[in-house]
């Protein structure tokens, strides 16, 4: 008897899967050619909920940023949630916001100068910003305001930091600006990635762009993913990371954990951002928008769900949570968030971020306003109440690869100031100094409490952020002149590395650093230097440079 129902049950099973199937399919919905029709009210709920996911994924991951480096955060640990939790980092921690506040500045630009501005413009107005940078994007601000203009401000010869995920988290605006017009938002991606990203950095600001673009035309988080990458050449290590999320979320369909094991062996290794070559920190656009990917495949559209694995998967953790909030955001609407996550956003909605003019409900506005002229620009008829979006192919942006035959081979702890001339010698084909320039004296409490009140917000960062002192070095290689560097001691001006030098021919050189206007005021704090080499690393590697 039992066999007997196994015989009748065994068709309709297959008739399940089939139809799950075309289910699937049913969701992806829109073929290349087809149009998928949205109504303006539906359109600007989406948008709205793309501002307040982000927004949502920035605040549940702050307790945990960077917490957990190369370690996931299991559900043993609580990760709180409450009414005027929102409001208590928007009055505690200002910068928190960045991953929103650094995408409103290009929303500010587009609509300040138009939806076709130049990218020189866009760089102009994003060098002219007064908040606090880091990484790539305050390695671009210095390059700008000196002169190297994108995408050179953005090459990773002169950014040290073009690959990690800066223009990842600020590429949210772009989707939102290009409901289901996934190649216009690659063009755009073009226009402002290269500002402070190239190569697997750029990648990530180009996939998100996608992702956010994609949710407007499908339910489907796995359809979204496979087609975001369809925007990646195949034949780069960004393609492949996340192709390997797929593969690996086929393999284990029910365990996030063990993807993300998974990626740790084979993907955790950061070849560029100083900061984490040989540490646990890792900041590359890779892997964190491998976290993202993971996220949305093993959250299956449930919000909750989803931004909690994309925070528990550690690193950059309010930043991926941020940007799968955002995309299950549009997804599912402003209107399809849990009122859980929704209702303690609306203390601050109506509240301009940190050095800014812009809140949430202005973004939820311009946003709309924007993406009306892109649909519009594509031949959509926006006068109508129903807007007919047109499905296109994913199409492949240009190929670009970070830190050609550039391999790290050591890092060395060097924690010593320098006021003067300096050298050293290494064996390879290149290097970095991990430091900075440093104020002697203490703190001036009253100048920073005079800077508050002024600005109407606590400072945070560096001490005396107008200081006017601009260290001047020259830095030679084998006794040539290589560059001549300028180091300013304001905050929102300063270079954030002293010296690197990457795809010398591979052998052994001195570098001398030579301070023109030393003042015994300041000086200049080496923490670490990195050497590289053209031939990759097989095992362990003696250390190869020397004071």
């Amino acid at each position: 008897m039992r066999n007997t129902r196994l015989f009748f049950l065994f068709p309709m099973l297959l008739l399940m899967v089939f139809m799950s199937g075309c289910l699937r399919k049913s969701s992806q919905g829109n073929s290349p050619g087809s149009t998928v029709t949205l109504s303006k009210e539906k359109l600007h709920d989406k948008i709205r909920g793309g501002w307040a996911g982000q927004t949502i994924g920035v605040v549940y991951g702050a307790p945990v940023e960077f917490k957990f480096q190369g370690s996931l955060i299991n559900e043993y640990q609580n990760i709180p949630w409450n009414d005027g939790y929102v409001k208590y980092w928007w009055d505690k921690k200002p910068g928190l916001f960045d991953d929103v506040y650094t995408d409103l500045n290009f929303v500010e630009a587009f609509e300040k100068y138009g939806l076709d501005v130049s990218r020189d413009t866009i760089a102009a107005h994003w060098a002219r910003t007064s908040y606090h940078l880091a990484h790539a994007n305050q390695a671009s601000r210095y390059n700008i305001l000196n002169g190297i203009m994108p995408p050179a401000s953005g090459n990773w010869k002169n950014n040290p930091h073009a690959d990690d995920l800066d223009f990842q988290i600020e590429a949210d605006f772009i989707g939102l600006m290009c409901p289901g017009l996934v190649n216009k938002s690659s063009e755009i991606a073009d226009r402002t990635g290269h500002i402070m990203n190239s190569g697997d950095g750029w990648y990530g600001g180009v996939f998100v762009a996608a992702l956010y673009s994609l949710a407007f035309i499908s339910d489907d988080p796995q359809d979204i993913v496979e087609q975001a990458l369809k925007n990646i050449p195949q034949q780069t290590t960004f393609h492949q990371c996340i192709a390997d999320v797929l593969s690996w979320h086929q393999e284990h369909p029910g365990d996030w954990k063990a993807t993300w094991f998974e990626l740790q062996k084979k993907w955790d290794r950061d070849v560029g951002c100083p900061k984490g070559v040989f540490l646990s920190f890792n900041i590359d656009a890779k892997i964190n928008s491998a976290y993202v990917a993971l996220a949305l495949l093993y959250g299956q559209g449930d919000f909750t769900r989803s931004v909690d694995i994309a925070t528990r998967c550690g690193q950059d953790a309010d930043c991926n949570a941020a940007t799968v909030g955002g995309v299950l955001g549009v997804m599912h609407g402003y209107s399809g968030i849990p009122e859980f996550w929704s209702k303690p956003l609306s203390e601050i909605e109506p509240l301009n971020f940190e050095g800014t003019s812009m809140s949430l409900e202005k973004a939820y506005a311009l946003s709309y306003k924007h993406a009306l002229g892109i649909l519009q620009k594509a031949g959509v008829d926006t006068a109508a109440a129903n807007l007919a979006i047109p499905v296109t192919e994913p199409v492949p942006v240009a190929f670009e690869q970070n830190f050609d035959q550039c391999y790290p081979i050591s890092r060395e702890k060097i924690d010593q100031s320098y006021t003067g001339s300096f050298s050293f010698e290494f064996t390879g084909n290149g290097y970095i100094l991990y430091g900075n320039l440093i104020k002697r004296s203490k703190i001036d409490t009253n100048y920073i409490d005079r800077v508050a009140k002024k600005l109407g917000t606590e400072v945070f960062g560096l001490a005396e952020p107008e200081d006017p002192y601009v260290a001047e070095l020259k830095i030679y290689i084998n006794d040539r002149l290589d560059e001549t560097v300028r180091l300013p001691m304001k905050n929102s001006a300063r270079r954030l590395e002293p010296a690197w030098k990457y795809q010398l021919p591979e052998g052994h050189y001195r570098v001398r650093i030579d301070w023109l206007n030393p003042d015994p005021g300041y000086e200049l704090r080496i923490n670490d230097r990195v050497i590289y080499s053209s031939v990759k690393p097989t095992g362990n590697i003696p250390n190869t440079a020397t004071f």
